[in-house]
């Protein structure tokens, strides 16, 4: 019978690694640890962080309009360049939804807190909750005035009207609860009153400019005062 030999033994894979290219490509003890610290958060440009980019573009929304102004002139008008706002968002439609979406947060907030207290009538909470408003709008001045004009003519702009309904329903409820409690008159419907006092709130954006000679809560009181007067029984 041939003889038979038996196969050579598989070398030990390890054993065959040159000492010198494996001590190259073994981390350090600084690399190994450097491995576990956590990642550093991606940070936006200095000088225009996302809060500052979200205020400058609303500016220029509501100088130009929304629909005539490309990123192009946003990022002119701001000084940088596109890519400088495609760090922070996607897309100009999502720059109108933080846009607008700043405004709608403050004054759902401030209106919900009146519609959820307890232990007041609800005209005087009615009337906390048109000052709120008032001091709001001024404060977000360019997205509250954003927030008006926009038409529906997209998802975003949509999903912004429904807000805005959802916000004037709450005072709706506080009005008729008033005239319920007979704080106020019951000769006008709740909604006709609601529409009167936002026309006169939202009037404001129309005239007001920071360098107006009257502090927020001045015109808040002016507001509230001459709205009130005529409509208390």
């Amino acid at each position: 019978m041939p003889k038979t030999t038996s196969p050579a033994p598989t070398p030990d894979l390890e054993s065959c690694v040159d000492p010198a290219v494996d001590a190259a490509t073994k981390p350090t003890d600084a690399e190994a640890g450097a491995s576990d610290q956590p990642k550093r958060t991606r940070r936006g440009r200095p000088g225009y962080d996302r809060e500052t980019l979200i205020n400058k573009a609303t500016e220029v929304f509501v100088s130009r309009g929304y629909d005539g102004t490309s990123m192009d002139t946003v990022a002119r008008e701001l000084g940088i360049t596109k890519s400088a706002i495609y760090h922070h968002v996607k897309s100009k439609e999502e720059l109108l939804h933080l846009a607008i979406n700043r405004g709608i947060r403050a004054l759902d907030s401030a209106v919900e807190a009146e519609s959820q207290r307890t232990g007041s009538d609800a005209l005087t909470r009615l009337r906390s909750a048109v000052h709120a408003s008032v001091v709001i709008l001024i404060e977000y001045h360019h997205s509250v005035t954003l927030l008006l004009r926009v038409r529906g003519n997209s998802d975003i702009e949509r999903r912004a009207l429904e807000a805005r309904r959802r916000i004037d329903d709450k005072i709706r409820v506080l009005v008729a609860a008033a005239i319920e409690e007979g704080g106020l008159r019951s000769d006008f419907t709740p909604g006709l009153i609601t529409r009167l006092l936002f026309g006169m709130v939202n009037s404001i954006t129309e005239w007001y400019r920071p360098s107006y000679p009257a502090a927020p809560e001045k015109i808040a009181d002016a507001v509230t005062s001459m709205a009130f007067n005529g409509l208390e029984a």
